[in-house]
């Protein structure tokens, strides 16, 4: 079982700092084995954007060989508020070297069942042939009820086994229609991250690192990779013997 690293940060600064510096470290590892190889990370909405853009944007790497994937996605226009594309657009485009271009984006304008079979295309062109595409890193948030991407508990998704990214009609947060990378992926990847700020937070936090309940959150175990937990003392204060960073 892949252990759980659980690091608390008494500011989002300091949290903001060591993502970065994960990230950065991960990357150039990546990128030095050269060649055509690329970064390969998956993104996540909510409070996570602002905070990569703006950490992110001092580190030293090759930007150009990033690519920008999506956790998961809601299937609506590009100018929608709740496009998770269109908040790291606004955010990174002008703020860190990269282009459009770098974001492995869905087709909004898809039903979404077409959008989740496209996005698996758009994939494949990243990854070996006939295997499991193994992302380098995976930014991942937590919802109160204990979600992450788009797996909900009790979901029929949550017991995918062999799609990789899945269509999803009847979310219980709203938009509905939304796609998602699901855990045979999660737990393919070299480092899954999950980021966690505010008392908001707090108990959903509780329920899943101390008293280990069994929610979507709590199912990301890498089988060959790593799963770290970056919060904030708020966050984290239901929590016991922590140790502040």
């Amino acid at each position: 079982m892949t252990p759980k690293v659980v690091s608390v940060y008494e500011n989002t600064e300091k949290l903001g700092i060591e993502l970065a510096k994960n990230l950065s470290e991960l990357a150039n590892d990546v990128l030095n084995k050269g060649g055509n190889t690329v970064f390969k990370i998956g993104l996540s909405g909510g409070s996570v954007v602002s905070l990569l853009s703006e950490y992110l944007a001092k580190v030293e790497t090759d930007w150009s060989k990033w690519r920008f994937f999506f956790c998961d996605e809601r299937l609506v226009p590009f100018d929608d508020a709740e496009s998770t594309y269109a908040q790291y657009r606004n955010k990174f485009i002008g703020h860190l070297p990269v282009t459009e271009d770098q974001f492995i984006k869905i087709n909004p304008q898809l039903s979404v069942n077409e959008a989740a079979n496209d996005y698996i295309k758009k994939m494949s062109v990243y990854f070996a042939p006939y295997e499991l595409p193994r992302f380098d890193a995976l930014i991942l948030g937590v919802g109160p009820d204990g979600h992450t991407c788009s797996l909900f508990p009790g979901h029929k998704l949550c017991d995918e086994t062999s799609v990789w990214v899945a269509p999803i009609s009847d979310s219980p947060k709203p938009p509905p229609n939304r796609i998602t990378l699901t855990f045979p992926i999660l737990n393919n990847a070299r480092y899954c991250v999950f980021v966690a700020t505010g008392s908001s937070k707090a108990d959903i936090i509780k329920r899943i690192l101390k008293d280990n309940e069994h929610l979507p959150a709590n199912c990301v175990k890498p089988t060959n990779g790593s799963v770290q937990w970056l919060l904030d003392e708020l966050a984290a204060k239901l929590l016991q013997d922590e140790t502040s960073l």
